[in-house]
């Protein structure tokens, strides 16, 4: 390999290009150690007068026929840019003559283009820079040993690591402890494994190593040269050190690569793998492969993932880089921030300042008007202040209905513009901030007549108390006759009953993750479902409260009832509706699955005339299990499937026990279907046994907004991708049906017109279609941890590919317990994935016809090439899953909103 930027060069070919000159082998030169490959790059002058313009490094892969951008970073030394890098590894042009000429047009090219961007950097140009790369040692620069450690740099923590190990063994290290000592803590055989052939090469033959073996270890491991990293990985494999490779060698490395990624399925067939990877490698039936033949097979599946992008994609990264905007004015700096928090959430300001101001409006209110009665004369501001938060609390006692009235509010999100100002994603925030604001206002009220107005009336002066005779008879000496009365009675068992309810729905509380043995009693969602139900005995209380008012008689000025009256009689209608429409709409159980991680999928039949929308939920009864509880579940069938379908993953008290009713009636599943359990419902005598089910619904969620966009990016976490798959199942359904009426047309089988043509008619939901389906373009993500959770959509996701023929919808399963793509544990996997999705096409890993990624989605990169394929556009991002991941998503669809003209509308299902 020859390094670049040297001044003493003597065979290379070297061209000026505008101001910046590259050197390299382009022409002529000795061969490189790997025929074929050259490599060039930019050699910046230390000086330039006149000059003060940042200058950037470009490496270039050039062979016999083509040039490749391989890598883009400032030329002083600064961290890598890889959002053009990112384009810029694809860019790749052939040439049928002169391999120099397209290439110094090619420089010519990109650096006009790099010049562009290196305009508004700010970064101070560099003295010089040397860098060099193979497209080898560029595809297989994730062949590491070591995660997130750069070579040597990680060895003082190994070697805090190997003292604090050995303080009690004479400083030698046991290979059992190897992994813990190097960072691979969880992949204990796979470190053993690594162990055993460093061991090999420097013929150590005991189970335990002193700090220099450790250390010469650490240097190979950490080596960053392709050829040491690849001969490592083929000495882990070549047990018996004879440079060859059998098929049993393979097959025991698959499954050791299988265990370390988690990969079950995987290890059961590791020996149909390795016949796959001999089959591939071996077409000769030698029995064995080389060191040449595992680097072909690496280099091939690399060879494909770089040619990714196009050059003209890489102009328009340039022309529209996410450049951060520099201000050094703080008060300009607010203003902006100021300005984009407005922007994103101006729906919620209006709805929280109006709420706000009444509640503001009606304490005022009630303040002026107790500042004039005689009970001002005795008791002084307390009463008012107490008078005006039960004011507030009349209020928010009536609001707090209204966003739980989910009949209401899909009725309003489908059938009314209202959306476009409400925040109708937001109903159970809202829910919970009037829950606070009730708490501050009970707070205020009660703390007020208990520490001010009563100890004010009870010593009174005789003459005062003449003003408070008519409201409260003889002249109480003590606390009693305030606590014993209906008020005082009324009201403290509504504080103690609010309070109850209030703290079991805490995520704390609800979600389990409360540690005292004691009170985890009292947590997980059947506590907070009861306790909430408690709110039928507040407000009745509540009602015979408001209805025995210390300081008013008349019944006009008892004005509680007219807060609740109309609330709830919509949440009392809405749940006489739940009543009836569930005991009408029964549903007959077609088909049960239990899958892996305890996940139960139920196929139902539809009840007549039952529509619902992709993305909207149902609530669930199962009398066996409990016949008060209703939970919610997202819909994973399709509006077009003829039957309903939920997944359901048990993680509850409620959930688990339906899992265990459905257990005892499924049986394990015959040979090519999915499940760890299943039962099928057929005709005759065969039906199993299963519980009756109860459903209500559908209800609106953010999920079934996805019609009103053209480009959408759906996201799901784990069992979160429940709504998705509804949804990708619709898009794919609806833009089958578009291409088949678009070909009828054609052939002139199909009439859009409305005249007495023989030909047939569009049908009335074609026509909804061809006036509402916007989708043109669709992004699916599903991250899990385990692999067998693939099989919970395997025929979903087999379907939309099928379906799918203009290839719309971009399919992305990411299996987080693989590591990642860089990592020698999930290297093996990756070639298996390769050769078995080209003979097979089915991924290896998900079971699909899907191909799987590992580890994490870079979200940034996924914004941003969704932004740069769709500039000026309005994307749709949905998101159902556990709160950490939507606070990421949301901020990266809000910077990107800020910095590019694509323009991103985050929605969170409430998980």
């Amino acid at each position: 390999m020859q390094e670049t930027g040297r001044e003493d060069r003597q065979q290379s070919g070297t061209e000026l290009v505008g101001s910046i000159s590259y050197s390299g082998p382009l022409g002529g030169g000795p061969p490189n150690k790997r025929a074929g490959k050259r490599s060039a790059g930019f050699s910046i002058p230390e000086n330039r007068e006149g000059h003060e313009e940042p200058y950037m490094e470009v490496t270039l892969d050039v062979q016999d026929d083509s040039v490749a951008v391989h890598s883009v970073k400032p030329a002083n030394g600064d961290k890598e840019d890889n959002d053009i890098t990112l384009l810029a590894k694809g860019m790749k042009r052939k040439s049928a003559s002169n391999v120099v000429r397209n290439a110094s047009a090619r420089i010519k090219q990109v650096s006009q283009e790099f010049k562009r961007y290196a305009s508004f950097s700010k970064r101070p140009p560099p003295v010089r820079l040397e860098r060099t790369k193979t497209s080898a040692a560029y595809a297989l620069k994730g062949l590491k040993f070591i995660s997130k450690t750069d070579g040597a740099s990680g060895w003082p923590a190994v070697e805090k690591r190997f003292d604090e190990i050995t303080a009690s063994s004479n400083g030698l290290l046991p290979r059992s402890r190897f992994c813990e000592c190097i960072g691979m803590k969880e992949s204990k055989e796979f470190a053993g494994e690594l162990f055993n052939a460093l061991a090999r090469k420097r013929n150590i033959t005991g189970d335990s190593i002193c700090k220099e073996e450790l250390r010469q270890f650490w240097e190979q491991i950490s080596d960053q040269s392709f050829d040491s990293r690849l001969q490592t990985f083929f000495d882990m494999v070549d047990k018996d050190a004879d440079g060859k490779l059998t098929e049993v060698e393979v097959r025991e490395i698959i499954t050791l690569s299988a265990s370390a990624n988690k990969l079950s399925s995987i290890q059961k067939k590791a020996e149909e793998y390795a016949r796959l990877i001999m089959e591939e490698l071996d077409p000769e039936k030698h029995g064995y492969i080389m060191i040449e033949n595992l680097e072909t097979l690496l280099l091939q599946g690399a060879k494909q993932s770089t040619i990714a992008g196009e050059s003209k994609k890489l102009s328009k990264m340039l022309s529209q880089k996410l450049k951060p905007t520099l201000d050094d004015n703080p008060v300009r700096r607010w203003c902006r921030r100021t300005k984009y928090f407005i922007l994103d959430n101006w729906q919620r300001f209006w709805v929280m300042a109006l709420w706000i101001g009444v509640m503001a409006g009606l304490f005022a209110y009630k303040y002026v008007q107790y500042r004039h009665r005689a009970a001002y004369e005795v008791m002084g501001s307390c009463v008012c202040i107490a008078k005006g938060a039960a004011e507030t609390l009349k209020l928010n006692m009536a609001l707090i209905l209204l966003p739980v009235c989910r009949n209401t509010l899909t009725w309003l999100r489908n059938k009314t513009k209202l959306s476009v100002v409400v925040p109708f994603d937001d109903h159970l925030n809202f829910h919970k901030v009037i829950a606070l604001g009730i708490t501050i206002g009970v707070g205020i009220h009660g703390i007020f007549h208990l520490a001010c107005d009563f100890p004010r009336l009870i010593h009174a002066s005789a003459e005062k108390w003449k003003l408070m005779e008519p409201f409260f008879g003889n002249h109480p000496t003590n606390y009693s006759y305030f606590l014993k009365s209906v008020e005082g009675v009324t009201g403290i068992i509504m504080v103690v009953l609010m309070g109850i309810a209030f703290t079991l729905a805490t995520s704390w509380f609800r979600r389990g993750q409360i540690k005292n043995n004691f009170l985890k009693k009292l947590t997980g969602f059947n506590a907070f479902w009861y306790s909430h139900h408690l709110f039928i005995i507040v407000y009745t209380l509540l009602i015979v409260h408001g209805h025995y008012l210390y300081l008013a008689h008349e019944w006009y000025k008892k004005t509680t009832w007219m807060y609740l009256a109309v609330p709830i009689t919509i949440y009392a209608g809405e749940r006489l509706i739940r009543a009836l429409r569930s005991s009408t709409e029964a549903v007959t159980i077609k088909k049960a699955a239990i899958y892996s991680g305890n996940v139960l999928a139920l196929h139902m039949s539809k009840p007549q005339g039952f529509r619902y929308k992709s993305g909207q939920y149902i609530f669930v009864n199962c009398a066996a299990v409990s016949p008060f509880e209703w939970h919610p579940f997202s819909i994973t069938s399709a509006p077009g499937d003829d039957y309903l379908s939920v997944h359901i993953r048990a993680v509850g008290d409620w959930t688990n026990e339906l899992r265990n009713v459905f257990t005892k009636v499924c049986q394990p599943p015959n040979t090519g279907k999915s499940g760890l359990l299943r039962a099928d419902c057929f005709q005759g005598n065969n039906n199993p046994n299963f519980p009756r089910v109860l459903i209500d619904g559908p209800y609106g969620a953010p999920a079934q907004d996805f019609w009103k966009y053209e480009v959408v990016l759906l996201v799901g976490l784990g069992i979160g991708a429940t709504p998705m798959i509804s949804i990708v199942k619709d898009i794919a359904r609806n833009l089958r049906a578009m291409e088949e009426e678009a070909n009828a047309i054609e052939n002139g089988t199909l009439d859009t017109r409305n005249n007495s043509s023989p030909v047939r008619k569009l049908s009335p939901n074609s026509q909804k279609r061809r006036e509402h389906f916007k989708i043109r373009r669709a992004y699916f993500y599903w991250v899990t941890k385990e692999q067998g959770s693939f099989d919970w959509f395997k025929g979903a996701m087999d379907e939309v590919v099928e379906l799918d023929h203009n290839h719309v919808i971009e399919l992305h399963n990411y299996c987080t317990s693989v590591y990642e793509e860089d990592d020698v544990r999930s290297a093996l996997i990756t070639m298996l994935q390769q050769l078995n999705h080209a003979k097979n096409g089915v991924d290896i890993v998900s079971g699909t016809r899907v191909k799987s990624h590992f580890a994490k989605p870079d979200w940034h990169n996924v914004y941003k090439n969704i932004a740069l394929n769709h500039p000026d556009s309005r994307v749709g991002v949905f998101y159902c899953g556990n709160p950490p991941l939507a606070k990421e998503l949301r901020h990266f669809a809000l910077d990107f909103c800020h910095k590019t003209s694509t323009k991103f509308d985050f929605h969170k299902e409430n998980f």
